[in-house]
């Protein structure tokens, strides 16, 4: 028994071969479009099969079912669920800024691209457009290709007139490289490629005078730069964004245009997001008004006219699709049959080239025809020369067609031709228009021959083709392009509501916030012992200040703060502090809001809220405390407030005007009240309260049991001196105090509400 010999080959090798023809067939047959007609093999297909069915614009729709059959039973053995999709994109005027196919019945929407009926359903038919590729098919423009049973053929490319690639644009993912071809305006594209026909040597700079940039099928304004523009056309690679149009009706933001093919119903579903995450308080409603006048109409109804419709939009533009990012790659399949990144000059030169040689070969293709007809015409016009010579050939002869050439020295074809005439076309009227057809025939003939040897000619050729395509295709732009994007998101605080907040710090230093201003900080539950320190009322969306014992300042958003419908948590949790120092006050308010910042030693200056706050976790060092003394909680200083009180444990109380205290960033301040050094340093006196209030109020004084004393606004003058004096002695029995605070008589304005 003999062995046998069988070829080896490696897995590896095997494996290698294998992939890279797969590659290169989803490169070539697949993924990427020819910049002859800038159409992928499927879509070729598609349109030859339904001008093979006689499916051109003015024929009557047809099932595309019918289509579809065709396509994947004569040429694109596959699914007919692929082959239909295809189809369906060439009929969407908002994928395809021209389409090719002319649909009838649901087509889907942008919305939804996908929501396509069944193409049982649907009915279609070519548009005119797609007759600038097919027209030319049947005269010798192209080559044949046997389809893949070889049953048929079918054309390898189509013989488009106009750069059809840059018009519609394609998309495509093949293996290792990609496509992203915006759509363009066709009158931009026709007049930037007659002007390098004329110009072959013209540059970029020179084409971007006439092509604005891309342009699609709404009036959604593309963001693209120049210099941004220049490259992506120079290298053929580049970046751009599309926003969405808007206007403001009323208290209403009205979307009108979405960037390309971006689905309306999950840009709501976007926004709807933000709101449920508190993230757009300025926005009460959504809806989408779009109906089949208006595809797009959505409609974001606003809180009040006083919302910045602009910094909204600009927020949405970065947070969701009403602003997307587009890359553009100019990858083809060059006239090589290779696949190849062009610049823009390049890729319309490549096209002209193409044009050139599918011109010729239709030129040429006529004059075979026109030479064809006049050698039978010519033919012809000798039977009428000797008519009763050739009735007698006919009539006598048994091989006429040989006498007739042996006769009249004429060929077999010409010989044929006379052969077939009838006997009606022997009149003379009919010799008549044949000499007339000869004629026209001779001049046809001569108008090709130049052209045919002439390359100005053929470019004037191509060039009245293209305008008189312009002239009937041309259309207005409808992107307009804009330099720059605004886009950008809201700071954390601006997508906070402004609810009105009171911020509690308790003794042990555990921190909250609670809804609304009317809240007593004293009458809620605290942990155990625990009890009020401290409190302060603002926005929600204001940052909030916490000072400890030793003069430093810890920031913390208001919103972020637990709810007082709990007991809070520490403070020390969400700030590095030092190890056991106490927190003493909290402040909340905006930046220009300014506070009196005391402590225990006398001394204190005014600081505005915005030097009071840090980005630290570790805080900021802020106001210099002396040994053994420590801060006293803040104070507002509330519009006409003048004055400041302050009173130490031994109950001294000293009056002055606040505009006697200097305004500093951060230091030790200056002294309010004297309290004597050694009285200080051995713990006997400190200053213990003060207060601001204006000059028309009355003074309360509270001692600690409670019962409390009344300072008529006609007896402060007793206690009002310059800052630093040692200030008056209080009455016997109030020297231990509790509180301090100011009512104001009913026949003014009262603010006391607001004093924390």
């Amino acid at each position: 028994m003999t062995k046998e010999k069988l070829d080896t080959l490696s897995i590896k090798d095997y494996a290698e071969n294998a992939y890279l023809n797969y590659s290169m067939y989803v490169i070539l047959d697949r993924a990427l479009p020819s910049v002859a007609d800038g159409l992928k093999p499927v879509q070729r297909r598609i349109l030859y099969a339904m001008s093979e069915l006689g499916l051109n614009a003015t024929a009557k729709y047809k099932k595309s079912a019918r289509t579809v059959g065709d396509v994947i039973g004569k040429f694109h053995p596959h699914g007919d669920s692929a082959a239909y999709e295809a189809m369906v994109l060439m009929a969407q005027h908002f994928s395809f800024r021209y389409p090719f196919v002319d649909g009838q019945g649901n087509w889907g929407s942008q919305d939804d691209p996908k929501s396509f009926a069944a193409m049982r359903y649907t009915e279609s038919k070519l548009t005119k457009f797609a007759d600038l590729l097919i027209k030319e098919l049947k005269q010798g423009t192209v080559d044949w290709q046997p389809n893949f049973d070889g049953s048929l053929l079918e054309p390898i490319i189509f013989p488009a007139q106009v750069p059809s690639i840059l018009m519609n644009g394609t998309t495509g993912i093949a293996v290792g490289m990609a496509t992203d071809i915006p759509s363009h305006n066709l009158s931009e594209v026709i007049d930037a490629t007659i002007y390098l026909l004329e110009n072959p040597k013209a540059t970029v700079d020179d084409l971007l005078k006439i092509i604005q940039g891309p342009d699609f099928s709404n009036a959604a304004p593309i963001i693209l730069s120049k210099d941004d523009l220049k490259e992506m056309y120079t290298t053929g690679k580049g970046a751009y964004k599309i926003q969405a149009k808007w206007k403001k009706e009323g208290n209403d933001i009205v979307v009108t245009d979405l960037p390309h093919q971006a689905s309306g119903s999950k840009i709501l579903e976007q926004i709807s997001t933000q709101m449920l995450n508190k993230k757009l308080p300025m926005v009460v409603d959504l809806r989408d008004e779009g109906d089949h006048e208006e595809p797009t109409r959505l409609v974001i109804s606003l809180k009040s006219n006083r919302v910045d419709a602009d910094d909204l939009m600009n927020h949405l533009f970065a947070s969701t699709d009403l602003q997307k990012n587009y890359r553009a790659n100019f990858n083809l399949i060059s006239l090589k049959g290779l696949p190849k990144v062009f610049g823009l000059s390049d890729l319309i030169k490549e096209w002209i080239a193409f044009r050139k040689q599918t011109v010729i070969r239709k030129l040429e293709h006529r004059l075979d025809q026109v030479n064809d007809r006049l050698h039978i015409l010519e033919g012809l016009l000798i039977v009428f020369l000797d008519l009763d010579k050739v009735i007698k050939i006919i009539r006598n002869s048994d091989e006429p067609k040989q006498d007739l050439i042996s006769q009249f020295s004429i060929t077999e074809i010409q010989a044929n031709a006379i052969l077939e005439i009838k006997l009606r076309q022997l009149a003379k009227l009919e010799q008549i228009k044949l000499e007339t057809e000869q004629a026209e025939l001779v001049n046809e003939q001569s108008e090709l021959e130049k052209i045919l040897g002439s390359k100005s000619r053929l470019k004037t050729y191509i060039k009245n083709e293209l305008k008189v395509i312009k002239d009937e295709f041309a259309d207005e732009r409808n992107s307009p392009i804009e330099g720059e994007s605004s886009a950008k998101l809201y700071a954390e605080e601006d997508t906070i509501s402004s609810d009105p907040v009171t911020i509690i710090l308790s003794v042990a230093g555990w921190i909250r916030s609670a809804k609304g201003h009317e809240i007593d900080p004293a009458s809620i539950a605290y942990r155990g012992e625990d009890s009020l320190k401290d409190f302060s009322r603002g926005r929600n969306n204001q940052p909030c200040v916490f000072i400890d014992a030793v003069g430093k300042c810890y920031t913390l958003p208001a919103h972020s703060l637990p709810s007082a419908r709990g007991l809070g948590e520490p403070i020390t949790g969400r700030v590095s502090s030092g190890s056991g120092v106490e927190f003493m006050g909290v402040a909340i308010g905006a930046d220009s809001d300014r506070f009196v910042i005391v402590n225990s030693a006398g001394y204190g200056f005014i600081a505005k809220f915005s030097d009071m706050t840090s980005n630290k976790k570790t805080g900021k060092a802020f106001m210099r405390v002396p040994n053994q003394g420590q801060i006293l909680p803040c104070e507002k200083i509330l519009e006409g407030h003048d004055y400041i009180a302050a009173i130490t444990n031994l109950g001294k109380l000293l009056i002055f005007t606040l505009d006697q205290l200097p305004e500093l960033a951060k230091g030790k301040g200056n002294k309010i009240i004297h309290i004597p050094k050694k009285q200080f340093q051995e713990h006997d006196e400190r200053l213990s309260h003060f207060k601001t209030f204006p000059n028309h109020a009355d003074l309360i004084i509270t001692r600690l049991n409670g019962d409390s004393m009344t300072i008529k606004n006609k007896d402060i003058d007793k206690f009002i001196a310059n800052r630093a004096k040692r200030g008056r002695s209080l009455p016997r029995g109030y020297q231990q105090v509790s509180s301090i605070d100011f009512e104001i008589k009913a026949s003014t304005s009262s603010d006391k509400d607001a004093a924390k």
